[in-house]
């Protein structure tokens, strides 16, 4: 069996024989710092989008958070929208266009500390919409400041001695709220800390828009996302924490799926 050396550089270096790059992204340049695992899961749903059809009949709402920046390189169309608003301003282009794939992008930050509510009630009317909320559990573009979604233990800028249950209460496992609700179609948890999570994850994305294209209710997909710079550990060591801290509270897979319960 051949055995290939990864602990140092290769001797012969790799040749790059195709562009990989999606059709629907306009540019594999950004701001966001090294390490962050956003652009990632981003990537993975514009191939999802395009392997599916959709790239002409989709309309992507994003929140507030370092992935607005977005909305000026995919290559579909978006609107920005009022923090945590992304699923009832969805619900409204959901209304007015039954015929398009309607999805919202946002942080944890945005959907479980600013739109809570929003997300609540899109589920509890069943909209046909899928939601892809990407968690690394701080409030990365203001600052890194703890989030609704932050673990127990979990360092912030505004918790430096870790998330304490006694004083900040415990985390919002969004994905458990919406699957017990009558109106979700599909919720599922996905992550990019290595290939294999990030093949699954694109699995789990791609059912999400496939029950809403079968118009079965609202879809929610979480993925896990570094974010180094608000952990307060180097970009190399981002996966590792994530799964150590958020992979812990937060178990990777299917939560619900109408389709396999018929």
């Amino acid at each position: 069996m051949s055995i290939v050396q990864t602990t140092r550089p290769p001797a012969v270096p790799s040749t790059k024989v195709a562009n990989f790059k999606p059709t629907l992204l306009q540019t594999e340049e950004h701001h966001l710092c090294p390490g962050c695992g956003e652009p990632v899961a981003i990537r993975l749903v514009l191939e999802v989008i395009l392997e599916l059809g959709l790239a002409q009949n989709n309309v992507c709402v994003i929140g507030h958070g370092c992935y607005g920046s977005f909305v000026m390189t995919l290559d579909v169309d978006c609107t920005l929208c009022l923090h945590g608003r992304a699923p009832a301003v969805s619900t409204g282009v959901k209304r007015m266009r039954p015929d398009v794939a309607v999805w919202t992008l946002q942080g944890d930050g945005d959907m479980t500390s600013e739109g809570l509510a929003e997300i609540l009630h899109a589920t509890a009317r069943g909209e046909n919409i899928t939601c892809i909320m990407l968690n690394n559990g701080v409030f990365g573009d203001t600052g890194g400041q703890m989030t609704a979604s932050s673990v127990i233990g979990q360092r912030t800028k505004n918790t430096l001695e870790g998330r304490d249950a006694a004083y900040h209460g415990y985390p919002i496992v969004i994905c458990d709220m919406v699957a017990s609700m009558q109106g979700s179609a599909y919720v599922a948890r996905g992550s990019v800390h290595n290939a294999a999570a990030i093949a699954q994850t694109k699995r789990l994305i791609r059912k999400g828009f496939q029950r809403q294209l079968e118009k079965k209710g609202l879809s929610l997909v979480e993925i896990l996302t570094m974010c180094p710079t608000g952990w307060f550990v180097p970009a190399a060591g981002g996966a590792d924490y994530m799964m150590e801290s958020l992979g812990k509270t937060y178990p990777l897979g299917e939560i619900k799926d109408v389709a396999a319960a018929a």
